[in-house]
């Protein structure tokens, strides 16, 4: 018999699938019985020491089994006197997630006009249709560092220091990933997140697969898609590769981390034939081997993992 966890965070990165999931968790929640807290605060990821205790109080006091779900940097529980929660996340690639990011907060997506206006009220007409090769190849501070240094801050926590480009953060975030995340995945690779979610903490997300299967749930994701998206130019790309080169460091890793959990448990990577992508894309160096046969059991393995 695994341990049940009855303490689960979801620390969600912006534009990396969360809304999909959150509409998920929100059916699981009510099938399982497990108590969803979410929050109202979506722009507010960092955190004085006072915030951060206010925080893990309110959190640490909901009623157990709870699953917390923000948009907020890793918090160590541990370090203001509390039990450390079970982490989980998703990522995606870090171009891909800026591109979306840009678009949303212009256009939406097709829940309607509202949505977008509400969130980004003050953005001017000329900023609203600013072209994304300008704002790249310009330097305008929304296409430049720190602004790109996204996703790895929400695993290097709540340091001044992890808000700083650079192998500080990144090997910070890694050692996190390491000890505080039961899994982190790719959103490119969504369907096997969630097979593993289901396989570790199934008493949160038994059956998520096929009610993410479900032609009715696929409607209503569908609507979570960002609108009016365009690819820029190859030599704005380029740019925000070298730009984003530390995102893209963490990405790999999580990516192969993420890879190997998935051999260790016999998925395969089904690969597809890849739609047409342009040439200055990044493949990834690393595709999913063959399962291979481990004697260690998979059950020791998981609960090594909870009692990190």
């Amino acid at each position: 018999v695994l341990p049940f966890p009855s303490q689960v965070v979801y620390n969600r990165v912006g534009k990396c699938g969360s809304r999909t999931v959150v509409l998920l968790l929100r059916i699981l929640s009510e099938k399982h019985g497990f108590n969803l807290v979410t929050s109202d605060i979506h722009n507010k990821t960092r955190l004085t020491k006072n915030e951060q205790m206010e925080l893990i109080k309110n959190i640490s006091t909901a009623e157990q089994p709870y699953l917390f779900t923000r948009h907020v940097h890793f918090l160590n529980f541990s370090r203001f006197g509390g039990d450390q929660p079970v982490y989980i996340n998703i990522i995606r690639d870090p171009v891909n997630r800026f591109l979306s990011n840009y678009f949303f907060r212009r256009f939406g997506d097709w829940r309607g006009e509202q949505n977008h206006m509400i969130r980004t009220p003050s953005m001017r007409q000329e900023e609203r249709y600013l072209d994304i090769n300008v704002c790249i190849l310009e330097n305008y501070p929304e296409c430049s560092n720190p602004r790109l240094f996204y996703i790895i801050p929400y695993f290097c926590g709540q340091h001044p220091r992890c808000r700083e480009p650079g192998e500080w953060a990144l090997e910070r975030a890694k050692l996190n990933v390491n000890e505080n995340f039961l899994l982190v995945g790719i959103l490119e690779e969504l369907e096997d997140v969630l097979l593993l979610l289901e396989r570790f903490l199934p008493h949160y997300f038994k059956d998520v697969l096929s009610i993410y299967k479900n032609p009715e749930h696929r409607k209503l994701g569908n609507l979570t898609v960002t609108v009016k998206k365009t690819v820029p130019s190859p030599e704005a790309i380029q740019i925000l590769y070298q730009r984003m080169r530390y995102e893209y460091e963490f990405y790999y890793y999580v990516k192969e981390q993420f890879h190997l959990l998935k051999r260790k448990f016999g998925l395969k990577s089904h690969i597809r034939k890849p739609r047409p992508r342009p040439e200055f894309f990044i493949p990834s160096p690393l595709e999913t081997e063959e399962p291979i046969d481990d004697e260690e059991e998979d059950e020791k393995w998981l609960e090594d993992i909870y009692r990190r």
